[in-house]
């Protein structure tokens, strides 16, 4: 199979909690808790490797907590190449309802001192070479600039090495400036970047399109429960996934976004790759943590998801060629 990096700037030790519906300034009980090392990256890697790919993972990790994701590594088959720096990964805790809703408190991460990203980006030269694919995703810690990010972008694609990213905000922006190989917001990020809303499908679409147009060849648009919609250099597919119970949705979105790269190395067709990824991120959302390519009823979920070609779609209200 590929050989992929994938690059977590600000990993996390992700507090899962499920309860029942939040009472705000009360006493709530849990129904359970769970710890995990965690971080977009992280959890894409994770469901590379259970797909069979040479993964190796990076970025920087505070060095006062590192048990957690060393275990982690060691358990998923994961080279560690992260960069160690001063302090304590943050902890994010995810509250999980019954019905479905979730609420992320996210902390900001330790302040990353220069020598720390010098380091990172000598330790990605020497990484990049024979690599497949490389994936980065997730927010910027204390100390990261959105333009330091841009330049890992713009160091990936000097080696011709295919960049995918995801992440949100000004670094979204600036991400995008670089001309990454590919892109996964989802819709409220999308309008942030397009500078208006996106309420309908076609202002989803014709949004997806104008990243094409500017140099973005692959824009993977999540939509949370109404699917995922794919432009890739001008053409459009979109995907609608089964109905599941939604347990917890951490996770899916890097799910759909390794699951894509799954059948972008494996050179798979758009239709079969964007069918695969919208019924493992489905089946993610069942439980917390990423999606399980080898649940028993896999199959099932892939059987139960639709997709279909937007250049010839009545619905999309336009034409592309």
């Amino acid at each position: 199979m590929a050989r992929v990096l994938t690059l977590t700037l600000n990993p996390a030790l992700d507090l899962a909690i499920r309860t029942g519906p939040l009472r705000l300034g009360e006493v709530n009980r849990t129904q359970s808790t769970r710890l995990d090392a965690a971080g977009k990256g992280i959890n894409v890697a994770r469901v590379l490797a259970r797909l069979g790919h040479d993964v190796t993972v990076s970025g920087l990790l505070g060095e006062d907590n590192e048990t957690a994701f060393v275990r982690a590594f060691a358990t998923c088959g994961l080279g560690d190449a992260f960069i160690r720096i001063p302090g304590e990964t943050r902890i994010n805790a995810k509250l999980s309802e019954p019905d479905g809703r979730v609420t992320d408190l996210n902390g900001p991460g330790p302040r990353v001192p220069p020598a720390a990203l010098e380091a990172l980006f000598e330790r990605l030269e020497s990484l990049l070479p024979g690599l497949d694919a490389v994936a980065i995703s997730g927010s910027l810690p204390p100390g990261v600039t959105p333009s330091m990010l841009a330049e890992l972008i713009t160091r990936v694609r000097a080696r011709q090495v295919p960049v995918w990213l995801d992440t949100s905000d000004a670094a979204l922006v600036a991400g995008i400036a670089a001309r990454p190989t590919g892109v996964k917001p989802n819709d409220i990020e999308l309008a942030e970047w397009a500078g208006h809303p996106l309420d309908t499908p076609e202002a989803q679409l014709r949004a997806a399109l104008r990243l094409n147009a500017e140099g973005i060849d692959d824009v993977l648009l999540s939509l949370g429960a109404e699917g995922v919609l794919w432009a890739s250099r001008g053409e459009a597919l979109a995907a609608t996934p089964p109905r599941v119970s939604v347990m917890s949705t951490v996770g899916a979105g890097d799910t759909l976004l390794a699951g894509t790269l799954h059948g972008v190395l494996s050179g798979w067709t758009r239709e079969r790759g964007l069918g695969f990824a919208t019924a493992l991120a489905a089946e993610s959302v069942r439980h917390i943590g990423v999606g399980e390519p080898d649940a028993p009823d896999f199959e099932q979920l892939l059987r139960a998801t639709h997709v279909r070609d937007l250049s010839t779609d009545p619905h999309t209200g336009e034409t592309h060629p």
